[in-house]
């Protein structure tokens, strides 16, 4: 199992250069970031200085969308820092949540992201590939290389992940519905004639190291990772528009939870104590995130390996990021490779 960090680019920009290194050094091999324009810094710029300051991290935005740049723009930008770095950039996109809405646009539909994983790859890896009905080659690409990770919950979203992307990206840790989405997703790739195994799996979400199971040590925990389920919840209030509160396209272990949701200020999304995510009950906590002792966090993440998932991406977004990342290379990192 490969492991990436997942950061918000808050100023200072060298801060999350400084913790990229220190995610490298401790045996992460995937360095992503949000991407949301007016919420944090500009992703692809600390990309540069990233690249600049590791010698193998790949990075990548978790995730970006087809609506805040034109195509043509990210694929220019990808293939631009593989040029300079090497090709050491993976292109994580999906819809757009916060990065659409906070810029007053509605996320983009699964017909637009379907043609913008292609176009964009199409243009990174130097081919031809049509944009506004205008066919376009960026003709200084050599030996380009964009893998192009989408993420998914729903079961169109899924299907898609499973026919186009290179990867697909599941933002929540819960071993069930892993399970149930990663069958979706590679049985929609069997179905478009792909090898299923040829798509990669990352599960994201957020990890705590606990030094005991004490209930005060628990209860930090699930303070500092609350906010994931809000985050999460946001998808799921989408599908819950979609397919109705009780459907079999979505299974009710993602649904139930979000009942008591009334809102959602993007003013404090994906941070420790968002004052949004207060419906968000301890047990989803335990199932969508990874706490607890380092002997917790390797039993729940090779439940998670056996279900087929390729990487663990840890969400850093707490109080403890420094320990997490330590913590992760002195000893689960080692674990799952073996």
């Amino acid at each position: 199992m490969d492991f990436g960090i997942v950061l918000q680019t808050d100023p200072p920009a060298s801060a999350i250069v400084d913790l990229m290194r220190r995610a490298e050094s401790n045996g992460f091999r995937y360095g992503w970031t949000f991407d949301s324009a007016v919420l944090w810094q500009e992703p692809f710029v600390i990309y540069s200085q990233i690249l600049e300051h590791t010698t193998e991290l790949t990075v990548g935005p978790m995730v970006t969308n087809p609506g805040t740049r034109t195509w043509e723009v990210t694929a220019s930008t990808f293939a631009t820092l593989n040029d300079m770095f090497g090709n050491r950039t993976v292109c994580g996109i999906g819809r757009g949540d916060s990065a659409m809405r906070v810029a007053g646009r509605k996320p983009n539909t699964l017909a637009t992201l379907g043609e913008a994983i292609h176009v964009i790859r199409e243009l990174a890896e130097g081919r031809e590939a049509e944009v506004d009905d205008r066919r376009l080659r960026i003709p200084w690409v050599r030996d380009g290389r964009l893998p192009v990770w989408m993420g998914a919950y729903g079961p169109k979203a899924l299907s898609l992940a499973g026919q186009q992307a290179d990867g697909f990206i599941l933002q929540l840790a819960d071993p069930y519905l892993t399970e149930w989405m990663v069958k979706a997703v590679r049985d929609a790739a069997a179905a478009a004639g792909r090898d299923p195994s040829s798509v990669t799996i990352c599960v994201a979400a957020p990890a705590y190291l606990t030094d005991d199971t004490s209930p005060a040590a628990l209860a930090h925990a699930r303070e500092q990772c609350r906010w994931f389920g809000g985050m999460v919840g946001n998808h799921v209030a989408d599908l819950v528009a979609k397919y109705g509160e009780h459907s079999d396209a979505v299974p009710e272990a993602l649904t139930a939870y979000i009942k008591e949701r009334e809102g959602y200020d993007y003013a404090h999304h994906g941070r420790a104590g968002n004052p949004d995510t207060a419906f968000v009950p301890d047990e989803i906590v335990d199932r969508f995130c990874v706490i607890g002792t380092k002997e917790q966090h390797i039993k729940k993440l090779r439940e998670l390996k056996a279900l087929g998932v390729d990487q663990f991406a840890v969400y850093a977004m707490h109080d403890a990021r420094e320990n997490v990342i330590d913590g992760y290379g002195a000893g689960i990192v080692p674990a799952l490779r073996n």
